[in-house]
């Protein structure tokens, strides 16, 4: 948190120098914008137990101090959850107390026409957001995912990179280059239980404690770095693109599990996990057909084979070895359509085959996602009386694993730039699937947010 702090602070005191150092011009062209939203959730059942309490201010910086450079940057400043106090000590710290963080988000230079005309060249932390449908992306692979809200789809972190940007009249060519790489952030609270899986322990075996292990790739460049290219071009009212990633999966993948008594009933398990390379060659396009708007995308994974150990030996089994990931390629898709109808409504709808953690063709899951909007009383309300989302592991047989969330949700517009939502999410399924992990978590939220 300390070195995000300093970053930050050097990066507003950079743009800060920067903008004053130019001529009156380029100092009134700096912008300051940002929103301030805040948000809690209760479970339904039960005892009622608040699930998520934030409350966040967003600050974005841009300046184009020159006609051939802009600066960028994104901050957010948060309070999250409520305080985890142990000790009387830990209570004369009012951070611990009333715990905050800073986050830097974003933050880059563009420089236009970079050696020659039509190439701009962008340093820094950026979100480098890649292909067409509606948050639920399998082509956007450079950007770890930041899941720390699981009801957050398409939430990425950014990441420090060098990107190249070629324009023409026909086409458009992104090439980035990410020296450093950077994991997913998991889901907090109950959301882990719905990502994370571990292998399966022999009969009787009960766990009293489990530590994971995260091994990192090591710190070369070869092994730390990705790298991607994306060609865009422009076809009968359609935009295509079609891509290619050096890159990691960024969530991890168990590659070891050693297993130890504790007690004569209870055991403790080590886990290590690691982040396999993979290679995802990727297509998008989006457009419209009168007043229907399409979009789909497919991204194609390559990935290399991992092979998992099970040390079973301290409770007499033996050591196993299988393969957990093989070496075959796998294809996530999504089509989706939205349109307005006469009376106002809008609707949106996807089909998705391949959440975003799963991995091998045998894995992949449906989902079905939609959204509907209707707008009342001059723009001033917005409902949403039907949206949520279907799970169907396997089409042969839905009846054995199925999941649906049903998330309505009401929002009044006060004043310009303000708004109050209220909502909640009703998830019921059976089986194992994501969604149906969840269905004890009922939810009822509030938010509010305002944008300056």
């Amino acid at each position: 948190m300390r070195s995000t702090f300093f970053i930050s602070l050097i990066c507003v005191f950079f743009t800060h120098y920067v903008l004053l150092s130019q001529d009156t011009t380029s100092l009134q062209s700096m912008r300051v914008g940002g929103s301030f939203q805040g948000e809690n959730r209760v479970q339904i059942q039960g005892n009622n137990e608040l699930t998520w309490h934030e409350y966040r201010l967003a600050i974005t910086l841009e300046g184009k101090p020159t006609e051939k450079t802009s600066f960028y940057s994104d901050f957010w400043i948060r309070t999250l959850g409520t305080p985890y106090l142990h000790t009387i000590n830990e209570l004369f710290s009012a951070n611990n107390v009333n715990p905050a963080e800073l986050q830097l988000r974003e933050a880059y230079v563009d420089f236009y026409d970079f050696l020659i005309s039509n190439l701009d060249l962008r340093i820094g932390r950026q979100r480098i957001a890649w292909g067409t449908a509606d948050r639920l992306n399998p082509t956007d692979n450079l950007n770890p995912y930041d899941l720390e809200d699981i009801w957050d789809f398409g939430r990425h972190l950014g990441s420090d990179a060098i990107q190249l940007t070629y324009y023409s009249d026909n086409y458009k060519l992104n090439c980035v280059f990410i020296p450093s790489f950077t994991p997913a952030a998991l889901p907090r609270g109950y959301g882990a239980t719905a990502l994370l899986s571990f292998s399966e322990l022999p009969r009787g075996i009960v766990l009293d404690n489990i530590t994971n292990t995260i091994l990192l790739p090591k710190k070369t460049l070869w092994n730390n770095s990705l790298a991607g290219i994306r060609v865009t071009r422009h076809i009968f009212d359609f935009d295509f693109s079609l891509s290619y990633v050096y890159g990691r999966d960024c969530f991890p993948l168990v590659k070891k599990t050693v297993i130890i008594p504790t007690t004569q009933l209870n055991f403790h398990a080590y886990n290590e996990l690691i982040y396999p390379r993979l290679k995802i060659i990727g297509i998008d396009f989006t457009g419209a057909i009168i007043d229907l708007g399409i979009w789909g995308e497919a991204a194609i994974f390559y990935p290399n084979e991992v092979s998992a150990l099970n040390d079973l030996s301290a409770v007499g089994s033996g050591v196993q070895q299988f393969i957990v990931l093989e070496k075959k390629p796998y294809v996530k898709y999504v089509i989706g359509a939205d349109y307005t109808f006469s009376n106002g409504i809008y609707f949106n709808g996807q089909y998705l085959h391949g959440f975003i953690h799963e991995r091998g063709a045998d894995n992949l899951e449906n989902y079905i996602i939609f959204t509907s909007e209707w707008k009342l009383l001059e723009d001033k309300l917005k409902l949403i009386p039907f949206g949520g989302g279907i799970a169907i592991k396997d089409f042969r047989s839905i009846g054995k694993a199925y999941a649906f969330v049903l998330a309505p949700e009401i929002t009044y517009y006060p004043v310009q730039n303000a708004e109050f939502s209220l909502g909640s999410r009703i998830i019921d399924g059976k089986g194992s699937t994501v969604f149906g992990k969840l269905k004890e978590y009922d939810e009822l939220y509030v938010k509010v947010k305002y944008s300056f």
